[in-house]
């Protein structure tokens, strides 16, 4: 039994290092796999910053051989003017020294060397030799690119496409040697759809609706239904109100109160009224400074009044005020070009695409604003601010009158009922009220807390 029992142990040991040793093979296949077309930004760039900056790269301490390979200009140059030898030649392999340099088996000539302690992947010599040989195509950094729609890539499996989408998702899941997995139930794509688009969960009965629509737009009229609903614009808006800093309050020392909400509702509004990216993006720079602009055009502009104010007696205003211009700097920056500036601010920097020059260029933008560096406290709006229209503030004042004017009837209206059902006081606080008093509806129990009997309070009920 025992003799058995080994014999099956090593049975398993043997197939699992079969098949661990297939998995393994088929994760380094995935692993290895170079793109059809390469990307600059997207494929060699990371690798050369990885693996060739520290000797080739903007720091001219540590540069090697005058090679730099950060700049197109550079990394182009002729590195020898006699034997006119390039680092690179657009579409010439044999002529490029860098390719010779990477694929070198002597210690001597391969690139990384030895002592960097770096080594290139087959998978990354293969990347760069294929963007050599498809003309070293080269791009500057991609937050200053415009947009462009990308062709819709190859796919082995088109019966499983449902629209465009679908090519970019499968065509990488091949690359990685991965199959789609089975579509979710109608439960989970409704939460998916419903945390995605409005950021709440579904309601039940929105759920049973959607699960008893067996027809084949039941997904799309989903779709279409949230996007009709306020609160795609709020779901949305989230996103962009911490990108913006928003807060209705100062945010420093005793924090008081900022009524930044107004340009929160525009921002919702926007979202909802699908306002095309172009004027979402005009209108909250310099909404102001369009010709005859709107009311809504410059309450826009509140995008660049969200930065943290303060009201501390002792401070310089001069130093506030131009902290509140590098805040706009900053924030323009992370929001629009998806950069972070913040080194710029002091000194240039070597891996840094924006030059202090260009971080003050920009910052001249912003320096104009008549403002102070401190708000008084008594002031809840810190100057320049824009008022509310007269017509919108009696909107608001008459619906917030309309709301207490029918709570007050509410009140009142309770009160006569109750009195008038109970025909006499009781003799002794320690007698309950016994009466037969309407509560409202909705309510789930009541306590008077008028009479108390045995450290008891009674319960009105229904």
């Amino acid at each position: 039994m025992r003799t058995l029992y080994r014999y099956f142990l090593v049975l398993l040991l043997l197939f699992l290092l079969i098949h661990c040793g297939k998995f393994n093979d088929a994760k380094a296949v995935a692993k290895n796999r170079v793109p059809d077309k390469i990307d600059f930004n997207f494929h060699v760039r990371p690798i050369l910053s990885d693996r060739c900056f520290s000797c080739h790269g903007p720091d001219e301490k540590t540069r090697e051989a005058g090679l730099r390979l950060d700049l197109e200009s550079f990394a182009f140059a002729v590195l020898d003017s006699i034997s006119k030898r390039y680092a690179i030649v657009p579409g010439n392999l044999k002529a490029s020294q860098l390719y010779h340099r990477i694929t070198s088996e002597d210690p001597s000539e391969v690139m990384p060397p030895p002592s960097s302690n770096l080594k290139l992947s087959k998978s990354e010599i293969a990347i760069l030799s294929r963007w050599i040989e498809q003309g070293a195509v080269w791009k500057s950094h991609w937050a200053f690119l415009p947009p462009t729609k990308n062709e819709l890539p190859g796919v082995k499996d088109a019966q499983w496409l449902v629209n465009e989408v679908d090519h970019f998702v499968l065509n990488r899941l091949e690359q990685e040697g991965y199959t789609p997995s089975a579509e979710a139930s109608k439960e989970k794509l409704i939460r998916r759809l419903s945390f995605d688009l409005r950021g709440i969960p579904p309601s039940l009965e929105e759920i049973d609706n959607f699960k008893m629509d067996a027809s084949a737009e039941a997904y799309e009229r989903l779709v279409d239904r949230f996007l009709s609903q306020n609160s795609f614009g709020e779901r949305l808006a989230m996103d962009w109100l911490d990108l913006a800093r928003y807060a209705d309050s100062h945010g420093y020392q005793d924090d008081i109160e900022r009524s930044m909400w107004p340009w929160r509702e525009w921002v919702i509004k926007a979202f909802n009224n699908n306002m095309p990216y172009d004027e979402f993006v005009t209108w909250q720079l310099a909404g102001d400074l369009l010709p005859n602009p709107t009311y809504e055009q410059v309450l826009a502009t509140g995008f660049n009044r969200n930065h943290k104010i303060t009201q501390e007696v002792g401070v310089v205003d001069e130093e506030y005020r131009v902290e509140y211009v590098l805040d706009r700097v900053r924030t323009v920056s992370t929001a629009f070009l998806g950069l972070t500036v913040e080194c710029a601010q002091c000194h240039d920097h070597k891996f840094d695409p924006i030059s202090q020059k260009e971080f003050y260029e920009v910052f001249s933008f912003f320096n104009n604003v008549p403002e102070k560096g401190r708000v008084e406290y008594n002031v809840e709006v810190a100057e320049p601010s824009l008022p509310l229209p007269d017509t919108t503030v009696s909107q608001y004042r008459n619906y917030i009158h309309g709301l207490v004017k029918s709570q007050l009837s509410k009140v009142v209206a309770y009160g006569e009922k109750a009195w008038k059902a109970q025909k006499e006081v009781p003799a002794s606080f320690s007698e309950p009220v016994t009466s037969s008093i309407a509560l409202p509806e909705g309510l789930k129990a009541h306590y008077s807390l008028d009479y108390i009997t045995e450290d008891r309070i009674a319960e009105e009920k229904k």
